[in-house]
């Protein structure tokens, strides 16, 4: 390599030129082999980019070769030379001669690929000083209205985000090794005992019909106040993280109820005590060793409660990543989606940001390979109608909830509403009230109005609203398709 080519190129990096992660004879060697071979672009265009190199007159000369060859046509010193002739920002460099000197002072070209990974290397080196001096910066200044808090979060997104472009992957897949792929799957559900190849619910009727929670996926659970979506989800979480074979620890992020909350709920229904009872103080001397036994027993349990009221969702993301790297986490829920806050913060268009918010959480699902529960409240029209059962234009704020998710549920409980229309008692109408009421006391239905990769249809569950605890139906017409 010509000395005098590297120094008067390395020149335009200004005085600190010297103190930044550079390699400016790689960064010709690169240019210079692109212009004998075009053909050697393929081994660098998945991920070199014009904005990785150091020196920005390279990133040009990078930039207006792949266009050329991106259009058909040869790109070297003489096809770029009116270009570059014409453009002031070479003549430091000397013009057109320049591109003579890079292709001239070739070595070898076998060496592209190594070249391209190297000056992307030094880039993200690059990229990692400019967020370190960054965090200095935010961490002195004294903006009321922005927590340190928030500036670790902020940070810690650039970091994985900068980690993220930095893994060297193929963007496509043989389908020979996907299709190697999906068999291995369902030999693994085969051979299970549940024949679910996703996490359990906990609920026979709900794995059979989703197969379990599928990594990756979207699962929008919404329902109507009182429907029981919180107690349904927390079941789901329970059954999932104390299961050993089927199930996964799982991040539980509750945004509506307090994690002493939510471990009363579940303290309730494994001692079969009301909660009620419970959080009044109304439980008998003899009920505590239960409680004793109970909690020694749930002690390890992987459920990992975060409580944190109005999460953003880049805030969200950053906590399930470390969730999932320090405990290995399966499946992540969240109760409700509308508590979400954007990181747009942009609260004119509620439908809007709800897009947002769920266009981020199935990038996580996808991102962490997890599945990903979010709840979701109903818009009123429901109440308007005479048969109250939900349908997916019920969705609140609906914006892109139907379109990002995987799966769509509603849970629906018709005692709720026929248990509010008690006619007169001693009346012919009360007595068929009764009898109404005995047919569905203590029913639930989760409608599966949407998924992507199965059958709709209605599965039907016990509900126990004193201990605010879903189970198996034990009617073997359990399942309604429709």
């Amino acid at each position: 390599m010509n000395n005098s080519l590297t120094t008067t190129t390395a020149l335009t990096l200004g005085k600190n030129e010297t103190l930044i992660p550079h390699n400016m004879q790689a960064e010709q060697s690169l240019l210079g082999a692109l212009l004998l071979n075009n053909a050697s672009l393929e081994h660098v265009s998945d991920f070199l980019k014009p904005e990785h190199f150091s020196d920005s007159i390279h990133g040009r000369i990078y930039e207006a070769i792949s266009r050329l060859i991106d259009r058909g046509q040869i790109a070297d010193p003489i096809t770029l030379r009116d270009f570059f002739d014409k453009d002031q920002i070479f003549e430091p460099v000397g013009g057109a001669k320049y591109l003579i000197d890079l292709a001239s002072s070739v070595i070898s070209i076998i060496s592209v690929g190594d070249y391209g990974r190297l000056i992307y290397d030094l880039y993200l080196r690059r990229q990692l000083i400019d967020i370190g001096e960054q965090m200095v910066n935010d961490s002195r200044s004294h903006d009321l209205e922005i927590p340190a808090t928030q500036h670790i979060e902020n940070s810690e997104k650039k970091l994985y985000d900068l980690a993220t472009k930095g893994q060297f992957s193929s963007s496509y897949v043989v389908f020979s090794d996907v299709l190697a792929k999906a068999i291995q799957t369902a030999e693994i559900a085969f051979k299970r005992e549940s024949q679910i190849v996703g996490v359990t619910t906990g609920l026979l009727d709900m794995d059979k019909w989703l197969g379990g929670l599928h990594p990756s996926d979207l699962l929008i659970l919404a329902g109507r106040p009182s429907m029981g979506k919180t107690a349904l989800a927390t079941n789901i979480a329970f059954n999932a993280a104390q299961n050993t074979s089927d199930g996964a620890p799982v991040a539980f992020f509750s945004l509506e109820m307090s994690a002493e909350q939510l471990a009363n709920r579940i303290l309730a229904s494994e001692a079969k005590i009301s909660s009620d009872k419970i959080r009044r103080g109304e439980i008998r001397s003899e009920d505590f060793p239960t409680f004793v036994e109970i909690s020694r027993r749930l002690s390890n349990v992987g459920l990992y409660i975060d409580d944190t009221p109005a999460l953003s969702v880049i805030s969200l993301r950053n906590r399930a990543r470390r969730l999932c790297r320090q405990f290995g986490v399966g499946l992540i829920v969240i109760d409700y989606l509308q508590l979400l806050v954007s990181g747009s913060r942009n609260n004119e268009n509620r439908v809007q940001e709800i897009s947002e918010i769920t266009r981020g959480l199935k990038a996580l699902a996808k991102e962490l390979n997890v599945p990903v529960l979010a709840l979701s409240q109903l818009s009123r029209a429901v109440e308007q109608r005479d048969d109250k059962r939900p349908q997916l234009s019920d969705l609140r704020e609906s914006g892109s909830i139907e379109q990002d998710a995987d799966v769509v549920m509603f849970v629906y409980r018709d005692e709720y509403y026929e248990s509010r229309k008690q006619p007169q008692e001693g009346t012919d109408k009360h007595q068929e009230w009764q009898e109404r009421m005995g047919t569905i006391h203590n029913q639930a239905e989760v409608i599966i109005a949407k998924q992507r990769h199965g059958p709709v249809g209605t599965v039907k569950l016990f509900f126990d609203g004193k201990l605010t605890r879903f189970d198996n139906f034990t009617d073997n017409h359990s399942l309604v398709g429709y």
